[in-house]
């Protein structure tokens, strides 16, 4: 009986990947509205029972895909974070900062963590999640700068929440430009200043 289990629980896990998967793409292309649950299903090799099986509707499964793609986002922050070899706790933040902004430029990014999601969950849930997962790695730098004294003694929380939301105004500012390469130069030397006079 628990193989059975199992075994189901692994179908159903095969399903709702396969569903994301196949959805990313679309979403990234055509945006929410320009994807048809038929196209999603056809696309993930599923039938659109199977679909409603693991989401109430298009919407969730959108949630899905953008949770996904936040995930991946931390974790490569995360990774040049870790691998950069870089001892200063404020040039760490530059580099967070400036492989967010690099990322937010990309057009798959753009589309669907800062076009799309917005508009598709609402502003709060958009936020909920985003923060869920860059608000925590945001978090953690500021509290390591602050307690290794390279950053003055304050309240950890409300710097992160601030920064993060620089971050993502720099974003939107890059994704809504007529010269993308232009905005993201820009935008990056305003991040590096504000990070920089933070540690004055």
């Amino acid at each position: 009986m628990k193989s059975e289990r199992r075994t189901q629980e692994q179908r159903s896990a095969s399903t709702r990947a396969a569903l994301i998967t196949a959805a990313r793409p679309l979403f990234a292309a055509a945006g929410f509205a320009g994807v048809s649950t038929e196209a999603i299903v056809r696309a993930a090799g599923v039938t659109r029972g199977a679909m409603y099986h693991q989401f109430a509707d298009k919407t969730e499964l959108f949630a899905a895909v953008f949770e996904t793609v936040e995930a991946e986002l931390t974790q490569r922050i995360d990774a040049a974070v870790a691998g950069s070899g870089e001892s200063s706790p404020i040039a760490l933040m530059k580099l967070g900062a400036a492989t967010w902004l690099d990322a937010g430029a990309e057009p798959e990014i753009q589309r669907i963590v800062l076009i799309e999601a917005p508009s598709v969950l609402g502003w709060e849930r958009w936020r909920e999640i985003s923060f869920r997962y860059g608000m925590g790695l945001v978090h953690s730098l500021v509290e390591h700068a602050i307690a290794t004294g390279h950053l003055p003694a304050q309240p950890s929380q409300p710097l992160s929440y601030v920064l993060i939301g620089a971050l993502d105004e720099a974003s939107l500012y890059v994704a809504r430009s007529d010269n993308p390469a232009q905005a993201r130069r820009e935008v990056g030397a305003v991040i590096d200043r504000l990070i920089a006079a933070l540690a004055t």
